[in-house]
């Protein structure tokens, strides 16, 4: 391992050796490359395109840039706001003018603005007007309120302020028969989601179909792909690399977004034993390299853990809560290899804007509640889009009586279902933080141990008034 990173270090001075050096021009910017970093990722921070960096800086390989590199931004990009360098054991300060204002940038939310000025959201929405905290919009020129920003820095960098993905708020399903393309575009959706599971020995082309049939109804295709847990726990290491090959393979045939792996919190989906979010950010690191290698523009997720508090709080042997489970991967720099953290909601019984009440026990664990579940996510990686990759209401009505486990759902009715779909997607899409939201389902037809069905939009009557809600939240006419 040592000769290894020896090596390494020799191959960086190498490569900086053969950089050529530029002189910078008027109105250039120059950007020193930070670890996570590619030029897809950078072309979208200056507002330029890939090919621009790469030829103002004679980059043959845009694939091929490492840390301290200095890249020259041509004329053309914005130069972002730059952050102060951060004093290990004190907090980065920095002075906001009595009296400034700021801009809203699409994505910002007054909870990621308040913390960029070192001040509170009732502060700015007081100086503001602002009735509704929720609702700002990009463009608006905000008053900020006098003093000094401080960004806490608890033994780690500060987390940049982030801009979701390009592309915005979009809408989508996850499809199983795909026979129902008309009632998905009347409810604005724009994406399917399709999981399929690697066997390990397959080859790539296993995910063509579900590519081509998305594609020629015209949607955009997200893959959910998982492997096999035994073979993982064989040897996790190797299994990493043979995972983010495999979906480099699949990276080829041009799918628009892939959430790596599903539900890894929980031994049903990872190894007994192995289960943390330093082990899980491993593989999302290898898979998030192998993936941009072959197409930098595939949106990355992560994979979205079981939101669960059965481990109290804490990892055991069979799994962790989601909340410990995400805290391992940011201190582990998952924010750096992915471009949007998955979520799943898929226990709700109250209505999305309603943050207590839930009459079941431990009514006050966050992931009873739409807002707990984002507010948690939002705040461990506060500079990432949030992707929910599902989210959806059970509702047994025109089925049978829900199985015991499921019970819980047993009074929700489907005009609940469609209300607080839409109710969630407003909530969504007015947040600027979610990139995705993908409802758990459209179409399955399973009831059984796992009631799958009673998640459809698409109920027993081949209705599906949730396509009209949330048509209404997309603007479709």
């Amino acid at each position: 391992m040592r000769r290894f990173i020896v090596l390494l270090g020799l191959l960086a001075l190498l490569l900086m050796v053969s950089v050529p050096v530029l002189a910078q021009n008027a109105g250039e910017s120059v950007h020193v490359v930070q670890s996570g970093e590619n030029l897809f990722r950078i072309s979208l921070r200056y507002g330029v395109s890939i090919s621009a960096v790469a030829s103002r800086n004679g980059i043959s390989n845009v694939n091929l840039i490492f840390v301290g590199q200095q890249l020259i931004i041509p004329v053309g990009g914005t130069t972002p706001p730059v952050v102060p360098t951060a004093v290990p054991g004190q907090p980065t300060v920095t002075p906001v003018p009595a009296g400034g204002t700021y801009t809203v940038l699409r994505g910002d939310t007054l909870g990621r603005i308040a913390t960029k000025f070192g001040t509170t959201i009732q502060a700015i929405a007081s100086l503001n007007g602002i009735a509704n905290p929720n609702r700002i919009y990009a463009g608006q020129v905000l008053k900020m309120p006098g003093g000094t920003g401080t960004l806490p820095t608890p033994g780690g960098p500060i987390p940049t302020p982030g801009v979701p993905v390009a592309g915005g708020f979009e809408l989508g399903g996850h499809v199983f028969s795909f026979a129902y393309p008309a009632q998905m575009r009347g409810a604005g959706m724009t994406w399917a989601k399709i999981q399929i599971t690697w066997d390990g020995s397959s080859p790539a082309s296993v995910a063509q179909g579900a590519i081509d049939s998305a594609k020629s109804k015209g949607f955009k295709i997200l893959l959910g792909v998982k492997g096999n847990s035994a073979q993982l726990a064989a040897n996790p290491a190797q299994y990493y690399q043979n995972f983010a090959t495999f979906l480099a393979g699949v990276a080829a045939l041009g799918p628009d977004g892939i959430e790596v792996w599903n539900e890894p919190n929980i031994n049903a989906e990872w190894p007994a034993g192995k289960i943390s979010g330093t082990n899980y950010t491993q593989m999302l690191a290898a898979a998030y390299a192998a993936i941009k290698r072959v197409n930098p523009n595939i949106l990355v997720i992560s994979g979205a853990p079981a939101p669960t508090g059965f481990f109290g709080g804490r990892c055991a042997n069979d799994g962790c809560d989601d909340d410990i489970f995400i805290r391992q991967m940011a201190q582990a720099g998952a924010g750096n290899v992915m471009d949007c953290v998955g979520l799943h909601y898929n226990e709700g019984i109250v209505p999305p804007n309603q943050t207590s009440g839930d009459p079941r026990g431990n009514s006050s664990h966050y992931s009873r509640y739409y807002q707990g579940m984002f507010n948690l996510y939002a705040s461990v990686f506060p500079g990432k889009s949030l992707c929910f990759t599902e989210i959806g209401y059970l509702s047994p009505e025109g089925y049978a009586p829900l199985p015991a486990a499921f019970a819980w759902a047993a009074n929700t009715t489907a005009q609940q279902q469609s209300v607080w779909l839409s109710q969630a997607a407003q909530l969504a899409k007015n947040s600027g933080r979610v990139r995705l939201f993908i409802v758990w389902n459209v179409d399955s037809t399973n009831y059984g141990a796992d009631p799958q069905a009673g998640y459809a939009i698409i109920r027993p009557n081949n209705t599906c008034n949730a396509c009209v809600t949330l048509g209404t939240v997309m603007g479709v006419k």
